[in-house]
This record gives structure tokens, sequence and C-alpha cells, in this order.
């Protein structure tokens, strides 16, 4: 009977496994290379590793996806907003979930500062009801809607997710 190493066939397992996709980690560490929109960045990892992140919780406004795609109003600003929290810095990115598009869904941190909360803080994101578990993010809404911050200082802004259906639909 042969006895086969543990060491033998566990480490090239183990390498594997954390070598492979960061989908198990908990934790993405970056510097912020590219702000998509609102609620979306590209980090680039000390291996240099691009990992697209989707800020958890929350909905920002469209930005503009072709001539056909129009931006959301407030869509660009909030691209701004995000972009002026986040670009060219190095963020924390606590992750649990990657979303249907294959991008990682996180809680993003820089300087101490929440990122996403701070988005729907400055009214430049919504809090995305279908997806909150924090709850806490309502009493940032709702400061925000009655400050008439961002989104706010419209009459009734059309949420998000409620502008990708109409643009569907079109």
């Amino acid at each position: 009977m042969h006895k086969v190493k543990t060491t033998a066939v566990v480490a090239p397992i183990l390498a594997l496994l954390f070598s492979s996709s960061l989908a198990m980690a908990d934790t993405i560490t970056g510097k912020v290379v590219s702000v998509a929109d609102g609620d979306t960045v590209t980090i680039l990892d000390a291996s240099n590793t691009q990992h697209r992140i989707r800020l958890a919780q929350i909905d920002a406004p469209e930005t503009a996806h072709g001539k056909n795609k129009p931006s959301q109003p407030f869509g660009n600003d909030s691209k701004q907003s995000l972009a002026s929290l986040t670009f060219s810095k190095v963020v924390t990115a606590s992750c649990g979930d990657t979303d249907r598009y294959g991008r990682f869904v996180c809680g993003i941190t820089v300087d101490g500062i929440d990122v996403n909360r701070e988005q729907v803080r400055r009214g430049m994101a919504m809090v995305y009801a279908k997806y909150a578990t924090d709850r806490t993010l309502y009493n940032d809404q709702k400061a925000a809607q009655a400050a008439k911050l961002g989104v706010w200082a419209e009459e009734s802004p059309t949420p998000p997710w409620e502008w990708r259906k109409a643009q569907k639909e079109q």
C-alpha cells in the first residue's frame, strides 16, 4: 500500500485556491484606475490585476452609453463625485458577492470614508432597496432628500433601476 504525503497533495490544491480568482476573497486593496459611473470603479491591486467593482447597496444615476442611451439627470455629477472620492487613491473593497456582469459587489473605504454611504449622503446615489442590508443608509438618504442634494434637487427623481427599465422599453 502506498502512503501519499499529505503536503504533496494539499500544497498544490492550496496554491491553486489562493492564486486563482479572488471570488473567495473578502478584501481587495488597490489603486482606483478607472471610474465608469457613480457606482462602478476599477481597482488595480499589488499584483497588477484589475478588479471591476460595483458599489454594494446603492444605485447611481446612469451615465450616457452611446447615442441611444442618454445620461440620466445627475449621472455625470455622480460619476465625478465618485472620482473625487476614489480616483488614483488606494482603497479597500470589502466584497461579498459578484453581480451578473462578473463585477465584485463591495463596500469601499478610502481614508476612513465609507464611499458607498458618502455617495448617498451627497445625493449622488440612492439606496438600492432590492439589495440594501444596512438600514441606516436610509437615514443618510433622508438627510440628502431634506437638504435637496444631488438627485434630490429634482421634484420627483427617477430611481436608476426604473430609468434603466424605461430605457430598455424604448
